[in-house]
């Protein structure tokens, strides 16, 4: 996983205390490095003799040299005592990355009444300039950096970085088109190329069937790990060596086009002209390749794979997403809803220790490679990126698994907050059917990324917006 490279440039202003603009410098930096995330920092030292971002234009460019150079992915500027918002404003505009704005707060006036920094006198000059600036921030109230409130809100904002590093890069191989019936994953590839810059690779059933074919034939370690990792961590039934060798060049031939092509994710038409091609479900190697941080998305769901490639950043490509069906109400809790598809949830969701390799149960062919089994609950988050009409929208909410009927294919059930209020967002909104779900609270990191996604809406169920606001700010 590569890490998020953060700009790190403290800020001050000559008139207050230079000693406690050093001093804090290096305490929020401790303070950073001990959280344990996945980043790299890039900071200001040697590129002047104090590592500080102060009025001094030649000092300015080379800032913004320097973190172009380093590739960095967002920009922290701490305010180490007042701060220069005219120099924070022009570095931010120029190198157009994700902003987080704070500054500790203060102590005590002195004995004398002189005061050091005042903090957050500077950051209220510094958010009016960003704004004159149109460079959009993310905000962290005044506080200590042993608060809480920094905590949660550097997280949530190195996730949402992450979201927009991942975003601002996507490439979706697309294989074979929507399945005739599926109007409802229609998306506008004009469209999305324009407003986000995302690229669609498109490459027909019969090229992936070149591929696989090419694959089984050889003897590759690729392929051959494919093959044992079915072996050791599925129980198949009724499906014979041959269909398994199958699923592992299936798999192996999706992601050598993935890499190749530089996606990030795939979409594919994962019925009925496969099974009819090559004689498999490509459930159980969409798993695979999502639970390896190569989300696959059924159905040609374009909109789908851009949903889970979100996610997937928002928890810091920590964890693999799932791709499911809104499918019935739980039968005993109205908030209830099972998460279901044929068999593509990653193998490492599964609750059984061997959870099962079958042929598909529901189409006529029975075609085998659906990989069937209830998924773990605990703590969700549930996205969709959807659009019509030229405007787009990112839904999100908490859910929380709970325990419900047996069914076939991959499941879970989870209840949320208020499911009226998402069922009539979901039916009424530009979504559909489907979903995307990571098991980690990655809710507000989705509401800051779409800050630096223009044209991207962000469209919150439960918590909603002013929840969401509100735990920011620490209020509970």
């Amino acid at each position: 996983m590569e890490k998020i490279k953060l700009g790190y440039a403290p800020t001050r202003r000559n008139v207050f205390s230079a000693e406690d603009a050093q001093k804090y410098k290096k305490i929020v930096l401790q303070k950073i490095n001990s959280f344990n995330l996945n980043i790299e920092i890039v900071d200001l030292e040697g590129i002047n003799p104090e590592g500080l971002l102060y009025g001094d234009l030649e000092c300015e460019e080379k800032i913004v040299e320097h973190f172009t150079n380093e590739k960095v992915d967002a920009l922290f500027f701490p305010h180490c005592n007042f701060g220069t918002e005219d120099s924070v404003a022009r570095v931010a505009k120029k190198l157009n990355k994700p902003v987080l704005l704070w500054g500790p707060r203060d102590e005590a006036p002195l004995e004398n009444g002189m005061r050091l920094r005042d903090t957050q006198c500077g950051l209220f000059a510094t958010g009016k300039i960003l704004r004159r600036f149109n460079v959009p921030f993310s905000y962290i109230v005044n506080s200590s950096v042993n608060d809480i409130v920094f905590e949660r809100g550097f997280k949530t904002f190195i996730g949402a970085a992450n979201v927009v590093k991942h975003f601002r890069s996507l490439r979706i191989l697309q294989i074979g088109p929507r399945p005739t019936d599926f109007w409802s994953v229609i998306c506008n590839e004009g469209e999305l190329l324009e407003q986000f810059g995302i690229e669609l690779h498109p490459i027909t059933i019969e090229e992936i069937k070149r591929q696989t074919n090419k694959i089984e034939k050889q003897d590759s370690d690729e392929l051959q790990d494919a093959i044992q990792y079915i072996k050791k961590h599925l129980e198949a039934i009724d499906v014979e060596d041959q269909y398994i060798r199958k699923i592992g060049a299936l798999k192996v031939a999706m992601k050598t086009l993935a890499v190749k092509n530089k996606c990030t994710a795939i979409a594919i038409q994962c019925w009925s002209s496969l099974q009819n091609a090559i004689g498999i479900m490509p459930c159980l190697a969409n798993a695979i390749l999502t639970d390896e941080q190569i989300p696959v998305t059924c159905e040609t769901d374009i909109h789908g794979a851009i949903s889970s490639v979100m996610l997937q950043a928002a928890a810091l490509n920590e964890k693999p997403t799932f791709f499911a069906d809104l499918t019935i109400r739980h039968p005993d809790n109205d908030n209830g809803e099972l998460l279901f598809h044929c068999g593509n949830f990653p193998v490492s969701m599964s609750v059984e220790e061997t959870p099962r390799l079958q042929r598909h149960f529901l189409f006529d062919t029975h075609a085998p490679g659906t990989h069937e089994g209830e998924v773990k609950g605990g703590a969700m988050t549930l996205a969709r990126f959807d659009g019509d009409h030229g405007k787009y929208f990112l839904f999100f909410g908490d859910a929380q698994g709970i325990k419900g009927p047996f069914t076939r294919g991959s499941w879970v059930w989870v209840e949320v907050d208020n499911w009226p209020l998402w069922e009539e967002k979901l039916v009424t909104g530009p979504y559909i059917h489907h979903i995307v779900g990571v098991h980690d609270r990655v809710g507000a990191s989705l509401y800051e990324a779409c800050k630096y996604i223009p044209g991207l809406n962000p469209d919150p169920a439960t918590p909603n917006e002013e929840h969401i606001k509100a735990w920011l700010r620490g209020e509970f």
